[in-house]
């Protein structure tokens, strides 16, 4: 179970008096590229669940996913597809890392999120190809979370669509003994700005990114939905 502080930032304004408040302790930031994936029959989905490739830049830091995809038609479920050149796609292939996840039956009641959530990493060059051709993750058999999405939701002969994705920007920061990360998420129809931050303590964690928050004169609110729930409402909160 993953529980985690959600805050939401009502503007970019907001968002810059985070970052600059935070810079001394910055320790990274991720380019992100999530797409996700349901049963043909909505296997999924139907229990509240749904199946998530992510990449983003090595831990070198290159920012490299801002080309490795390409806008393709409005028709199509995926929303994206890799890029057709094959040198710059293999550099991309070299330099990303993609995790695969179940996530499923989440809830966000007062700024905090509980979803039960299943992951490992894959190897990039197979979670491209994924993108590209979704009815493929039912054929791999040494990933051990997309065997078990396949089994445990009983995804047909259908077997999986794509249903889009998003982009994120993810600044991440060490602060009084916690992690936090000051996301800038970016849809097709807006972006939305939130902090985050997972801890086995959330009641004292979100206090204290209130205090803060507070101190600075920084809005915020809680975040009463999902970034995945935003996307297929296909609105801002």
């Amino acid at each position: 179970m993953e529980v985690e502080v959600k805050l939401r930032l009502p503007d970019s304004t907001a968002h810059q008096k985070v970052l600059s408040l935070l810079s001394p302790y910055h320790k990274k930031t991720h380019h992100q590229l999530n797409t996700f994936f349901d049963g043909a029959a909505g296997e999924l989905s139907s229990q509240r669940a749904v199946l998530r490739l992510r990449f983003y830049e090595n831990l070198k830091g290159k920012r490299v996913i801002a080309d490795s995809v390409t806008p393709v038609e409005e028709e199509s479920k995926i929303g994206y597809e890799s890029v057709s050149d094959p040198s710059k796609r293999a550099k991309e292939e070299e330099n990303v890392k993609c995790m695969v996840c179940i996530k499923g039956k989440a809830v966000i009641v007062n700024g905090v999120s509980r979803v039960e959530e299943d992951e490992e990493e894959l190897d990039s060059k197979i979670g491209y190809e994924f993108v590209d051709h979704p009815r493929k993750l039912t054929e791999v058999e040494n990933s051990r979370v997309l065997k078990r999405a396949k089994e445990e939701f009983q995804v047909g002969e259908g077997g999986f669509i794509g249903l889009g994705g998003f982009r994120n920007a993810r600044n991440v920061f060490e602060w009084n003994g916690v992690v936090l990360e000051v996301d800038e998420t970016k849809y097709d129809f807006g972006t939305c700005y939130e902090i985050e931050c997972e801890s086995s303590e959330p009641e004292k964690v979100k206090e204290m990114i209130e205090t803060l928050l507070k101190e600075n004169g920084i809005d915020y609110s809680y975040s009463k939905v999902s970034k995945f729930a935003t996307f297929r409402a296909g609105k801002l909160p």
